[in-house]
């Protein structure tokens, strides 16, 4: 994540320091999905979030000297996503952005590899159902910490929320899936199911713990 930052911070230089066009091309392509994906657990639009992600590089790009003194550009160009997501509905919605459950589903990578196919696509299908039907906040949070390597405290300037909320809606969000995959955990005790769950609650809690 460290070495990644370092190279958007050079291209966002090169961009605004210099009109360097490839440069904004391989920002573009570097951050563009990933803000995407971003943007749908806003809008949960995907061709809406298409829509406010290129409008915002475009924009980007028409004011690039203005945006030299920006020292964490992808922080920045995610809290301008946020920010136009909200302002999409409140202007197209009357959803109000609250503590709910819905039904967006985000894939969750395992890298451990159990003897048997099916056990495993069953065990992340659980998974990712689980994470699905955390809170909004909660599922942002784990998202954008778990598939994007952010920090505390960067995910805290992105929500305009404190590092420590930050970390206890993780913790929250760990606690449920916890809490959903320990009965299988229980029933499973002597099969080959068991290895897998345990080793996924070990990778999740000890991926959080040492940020």
């Amino acid at each position: 994540m460290k070495n990644k930052n370092a190279n958007i911070v050079d291209l966002w230089s090169r961009v605004c320091n210099h009109d360097d066009e490839k440069a904004f091309e391989q920002l573009f392509y570097a951050l563009n999905r990933p803000l995407i994906k971003f943007c749908v657990l806003y809008v949960r639009q995907n061709e809406v979030a298409e829509d406010i992600v290129s409008e915002l590089f475009v924009k980007c790009w028409q004011n690039r000297q203005k945006l030299c003194g920006i020292n964490n550009p992808a922080t920045y160009l995610y809290i301008a996503v946020k920010n136009q997501s909200l302002n999409y509905i409140k202007k197209y919605s009357n959803i109000h952005m609250v503590q709910i459950e819905d039904t967006d589903e985000f894939a969750l990578v395992n890298t451990y590899n159990p003897q048997k196919e099916l056990e495993k696509k069953e065990l992340i299908f659980k998974l990712d159902k689980a994470i699905s039907a955390l809170p909004q906040q909660c599922r942002i949070i784990f998202r954008l910490i778990k598939e994007d390597g952010m920090k505390y405290k960067e995910v805290g300037e992105v929500l305009d929320i404190s590092p420590r909320t930050v970390q206890t809606q993780l913790f929250r969000a760990l606690k449920k899936l916890t809490a959903v995959l320990d009965p299988d955990q229980k029933r499973a005790r002597h099969s080959v199911l068991n290895a897998p769950i345990l080793f996924m609650l070990a990778a999740l809690f000890a991926r959080f713990f040492f940020l």
